[in-house]
């Protein structure tokens, strides 16, 4: 069984050398898709280099996307309708990009295994048995911001998800099927796409760096990716992340993602908690290259 570790680019080059290294060992082909457009429909330039990953070269197989998806929607003018809409057209990108993957998988077997993460998102293949068994696998996670010591307290992220070729039916069904192993007495997973019963969840399943990255780049992030839309309705500025990194706190707190509003979510702060424990050994190996993105 060989092993495909597909994942989508936006910029994040120290992050993918920190993939690479320590993935390198159990992971024969990285596949990477990157836009030309951002999920907020802007316009952006190629920002891998493969030059950057010299060591790597060879497993990595590289895929630059330079179309929007089909049958957009109206955005201009503004109203509540036309910022549905704007949602509509991120989730319809954020589609196309992970689809886009297919391509990078073309030669492999039907029981090799298919890993999708974000690029941030890494699993741990130490605990991944030999003999993958159960359709689909959930890497559990833990989540950290800003560096790579700041671990959001008693959260687990869900982030990387495999299943084999053979069970895979597109890349967004994979990434976004729903983090939990069902009841075999759930009769709606039979009928569902994103429910399944046949699952492994996978324990100290890696980890998820989000936005390393300074209070400018994360500022764009925002302001241009996935979570664009809440974003904008926060009013935070980049004056604000560079205090929030400053004193460790996030401005969201993820365990009201599914029940509240946007304005609900942003209200309350969350205080990241400086941890070491159970660190990529590479990160662990490399504190003086990587001495930056660490909270002192």
């Amino acid at each position: 069984m060989k092993i495909f570790d597909c994942s989508i680019f936006l910029d994040e080059s120290m992050m993918f050398e920190v993939r690479l290294n320590t993935l390198d060992k159990y992971v024969d082909k990285f596949v990477v898709v990157e836009s030309l457009y951002t999920h907020a429909g802007n316009k952006k330039k190629q920002n891998f280099d493969i030059n950057n990953y010299k060591k790597f070269k060879d497993k990595i197989i590289y895929i630059l996307l330079d179309k929007e998806p089909e049958n957009l929607l109206p955005v201009l003018n503004g109203g509540d309708e036309l910022l549905g809409n704007k949602r509509i057209n991120t989730l319809k990108r954020i589609r196309l990009q992970y689809n886009a993957l297919s391509d990078g998988i073309i030669n492999a077997d039907k029981n090799d295994l298919i890993i999708v993460s974000d690029i941030d998102e890494i699993p741990n293949l130490e605990v991944l048995e030999a003999n993958v068994k159960n359709k689909i696998l959930l890497f559990k996670q833990r989540l950290y911001y800003y560096k790579f010591n700041l671990l959001y307290p008693n959260y687990e992220w869900f982030g990387s998800k495999a299943c084999r070729k053979k069970h895979l039916i597109d890349f967004e069904w994979l990434k976004f099927i729903k983090n939990k192993k069902y009841n075999f007495l759930r009769l709606d997973t039979l009928f569902s796409k994103n429910k399944y019963i046949d699952v492994k969840i996978i324990e100290n399943g890696g980890w998820h760096f989000s936005k390393i990255k300074n209070e400018e780049d994360i500022f764009y992030l925002l302001s241009n990716y996935g979570e664009h839309n809440e974003f904008e309705k926060s009013g935070l500025s980049i004056k604000d992340y560079r205090e929030f990194i400053k004193q460790g706190i996030l401005p969201y707190d993820h365990f009201l993602d599914k029940k509240s509003s946007t304005e609900d979510k942003f209200l309350k702060r969350v205080k990241l908690d400086k941890n070491t424990d159970n660190l990529p050994d590479y990160l662990l190996q490399n504190l003086k290259k990587y001495k930056d993105w660490f909270s002192q």
